[in-house]
């Protein structure tokens, strides 16, 4: 019944065709086989298995990579945002959430960003943090970045502020904005998380099915801002953004 409700409203939704409302597992492989659809929301629920949902992200992010996936979560917990993520999801959504928020979740993770709150990437750095030991640097950062510029990155993976990170190094905020910009630009990046995400050395690994961001895509503004439109808008108030350490709640691209 809340999936046939979710999929009325979506369907309501000029943007959006629903393919189907599927309960079972063969079902799900079978429509994602023949219809190939841009997203799949899944919950961790399936045929009475409070796990299920995870399996059957995994088998579609292996599958049909092209396919996002959005997880609908009863409860933004650790374990269950972690182990979306960790299946291949795009994009976590509780249910708790307003149904219009539904809509912008979908229309984010169609565009190559991930959909999650603060504290689901939090959980997310925190997993990375804990199953891979912590190096100095990746071997990427160690052949691109000068030393100053690798020390900056030590400070964002210890989760430091523009301001603290100043205060480590000895530089002021400004000169630790410039910095980040520069890494972003080598690094080829947008964000802190992904700039964490190279400190850990999992570049290539544990991020590989996170999504870039599209710059062409309208990234939502924080609270009290306004959205800018446009490639280069909308990349340079990713970059801005994530240099000042002022990320958007929603809708963060990695």
């Amino acid at each position: 019944m809340s999936s046939q409700l979710l999929a009325d409203m979506l369907a309501r939704d000029k943007r959006f065709r629903v393919l189907e409302t599927e309960p079972t597992t063969a079902k799900i492989l079978a429509i994602a086989e023949s219809e190939k659809p841009h997203v799949v929301l899944l919950s961790p629920t399936l045929e009475e298995n409070p796990t299920m949902g995870f399996q059957v992200a995994r088998q579609l992010h292996a599958a049909y990579p092209g396919t996002r996936i959005v997880m609908l979560l009863d409860r933004s917990e650790r374990s269950a945002a972690v182990e979306s993520f960790r299946a291949g999801a795009s994009g976590i959504f509780c249910r708790t959430e307003s149904l219009k928020s539904l809509a912008r979740c979908i229309s984010c993770v169609h565009a190559g960003q991930v959909w999650a709150n603060r504290h689901e990437l939090r959980y997310l750095l925190d997993a990375l943090s804990e199953a891979v030991p912590v190096r100095t640097a990746s071997a990427g950062i160690v052949s691109l970045l000068s030393k100053r510029e690798q020390d900056v990155v030590r400070g964002v993976a210890d989760g430091l502020s523009n301001r603290e990170i100043a205060h480590r190094l000895n530089l002021t905020e400004h000169t630790v904005k410039n910095y980040l910009f520069r890494i972003f630009d080598k690094l080829g990046v947008s964000s802190r998380v992904e700039v964490v995400l190279y400190a850990f050395g999992v570049e290539g690994s544990a991020a590989s099915h996170l999504p870039a961001a599209n710059p062409s895509t309208e990234i939502p503004a924080a609270p009290g801002n306004r959205t800018r439109k446009g490639p280069i808008a909308a990349r340079s108030q990713a970059r801005d953004a994530s240099a000042t350490g002022k990320v958007p709640r929603k809708a963060l691209p990695f």
